[in-house]
C-alpha cells in the first residue's frame, strides 16, 4: 500500500485505522554519524596553542622556571642566608665546565707583588694559575694574575658554588631561586586579587550599565589618573616592606585595566537571545552574571592575567632595585639586581644571572600570552592550517 498512490475522498469524520499504514515501521532511524570528533571551546584552543612553537616554548621555560623556583634552594647545602665572610665574592665554579674555560673559579687580579707569591698566607699552594709582569714599581715586579679563588680563598676541592657568592659569602643560586620563588609568588597574589576584584567591578558595571556603570568608571577614571610609581611609593612607605605593601602597592590601582575588559565584555553579551530568555524565566542577576554572561569572558579574561604576571614581577623588581622591596634578608629578583649593581664593574656574573632570569620571564610570559590571546580567539576557531 505504501507504493500506491491513492485518490480517494476521506470523511474526516469517519476514518477506519486499516487505512494507514506506518512508511518506516521497523526499520532503525539514526542521524548520520559524524567523522569529525566534536571539540569544545577550550579543547579548541588548547590544539591551536599547541601548534604554536613560540607559545609552548614559553610555557616550558615557564615550567622550568617554576620548578627551580620550588625545589632549586633545597638542591645544595646552603641556605639563602647563610654567610660565610672569607668566601665572598666567589666566581661561579660548575663541574664539567672548568675544562673549556668557562665557570672555572678563576678570576684575573691586576698590579699584583710579584715578591707576594711565594708567601703561602696569601696565595696557597696551586692558587696562582698563571702571570703576566706588567711593570716595575719602586724596584718591584708588578703583575697580572690568574688565580683560583676557590684555592685562594680556602674552600675545599668538592665545594661549589654554581652563580657564585655575594659580597656577604652566600649561595647566589639558593638565594636567585629564592627570589625567583618570591618574585612569582608576588606577582600570582597581585594578578590574581587584581582579577577577582575587576571581575566583580566590571560585571556590575557592565551588567546594570546607566548611571551604575557612569558612576563606576569615573572612579576607575580617577584611580587611573595616578602614576602608579607614586602611589606605590606610598603605599610601601606607608605600610611598609614587605609582601604585603608590595601586593596593595599593585592591587591599588591594577585592577582597573581587567574591569574596562569585563564590562565591555558584558556590554557584549547581555542583549544575547540566551540572556534575554533566562531573565524572562526569573532567573536571578547573580547567576545571569556569574553563570551566564562571565563564562565568555573566561578566555580574554586567561589572556589578560598572563601579559599581567610580567608586568608585577617588573614593578616588584623595580620597586626593590630603588630600595623599596622586601627586606633583608629575605631575596627576590629585584634585591639580586640592586645588590650586584654596586659589584657591576668588579663582579659582573652576580648581575648577569637575574638579569638572564627576569628577562626570559617577562619574554616568555608575553609570548604564551600572545598565543593565548590567538587561541582564544572566537574567529580563529575551527582554523586548522
Amino acid at each position: 500500500m505504501s507504493n500506491q498512490v491513492y485518490e480517494q475522498n476521506f470523511d474526516i469524520n469517519n476514518l477506519d485505522p486499516a487505512d494507514f499504514v506506518l512508511i518506516n515501521k521497523g526499520e532503525a532511524i539514526k542521524d548520520e554519524v559524524s567523522s569529525i570528533k566534536a571539540l569544545g571551546f577550550f579543547k579548541d584552543a588548547w590544539v591551536r596553542l599547541k601548534r604554536n612553537k613560540s607559545a609552548m616554548m614559553a610555557f616550558t621555560l615557564i615550567m622550568i622556571i617554576a620548578f627551580f623556583a620550588v625545589v632549586g634552594p633545597s638542591m645544595n647545602k646552603w641556605g639563602y642566608n647563610d654567610q660565610n665572610p672569607t668566601w665572598t665574592n666567589l666566581p661561579p665554579r660548575i663541574p664539567g665546565l672548568a675544562g673549556l674555560g668557562i665557570a672555572d673559579g678563576t678570576r684575573i687580579l691586576e698590579n699584583r707583588r710579584t715578591d707576594y707569591f711565594s708567601d703561602p698566607n696569601k696565595y696557597p699552594e696551586g692558587s696562582i694559575l698563571s702571570y703576566t709582569v706588567t711593570g716595575n714599581v719602586n724596584g718591584i715586579d708588578m703583575a697580572t694574575v690568574k688565580v683560583d679563588a676557590y684555592k685562594l680563598a680556602g674552600v675545599p676541592d668538592d665545594t661549589n658554588f654554581l652563580f657564585g657568592t655575594d659580597y656577604l659569602g652566600r649561595d647566589l643560586w639558593t638565594r636567585m631561586w629564592r627570589g625567583a620563588r618570591v618574585s612569582l609568588t608576588i606577582a600570582i597574589l597581585a594578578v590574581s586579587a587584581n582579577i577577582v576584584i575587576g571581575v566583580v567591578y566590571g560585571a556590575i558595571s557592565g551588567y546594570y550599565g546607566g548611571s551604575v556603570d557612569m558612576v563606576l568608571m569615573r572612579i576607575t577614571e580617577i584611580l587611573g589618573a595616578f602614576p602608579q610609581t607614586i602611589v606605590a611609593t606610598m603605599l610601601v612607605l606607608i605600610l611598609g616592606r614587605g609582601i604585603r605593601g608590595i601586593v596593595t602597592a599593585m592591587l591599588i590601582r591594577g585592577w582597573t585595566g581587567t574591569a574596562r575588559l569585563i564590562r565591555a565584555q558584558f556590554f557584549r553579551y547581555k542583549g544575547r537571545e540566551y540572556v534575554l530568555a533566562a531573565r524572562s524565566l526569573g532567573v536571578p542577576d547573580r547567576k545571569l552574571i556569574f553563570r551566564h554572561i562571565l563564562p565568555n569572558s573566561i578566555g580574554p579574561l586567561i589572556t589578560q592575567a598572563m601579559v599581567s604576571i610580567p608586568g608585577a614581577i617588573f614593578s616588584e623588581s623595580f620597586l626593590s632595585f630603588i630600595g623599596l622591596g622586601l627586606q633583608a634578608p629575605e631575596p627576590s629578583i629585584g634585591v639580586l639586581l640592586s645588590d650586584a649593581q654596586k659589584t657591576l664593574l668588579t663582579y659582573p656574573y652576580q648581575m648577569v644571572f637575574p638579569a638572564i632570569l627576569i628577562s626570559i620571564l617577562m619574554i616568555s610570559f608575553n609570548l604564551l600570552g600572545n598565543g593565548l590571546r590567538d587561541a582564544f580567539d572566537p574567529t580563529m576557531r575551527g582554523v586548522t592550517d
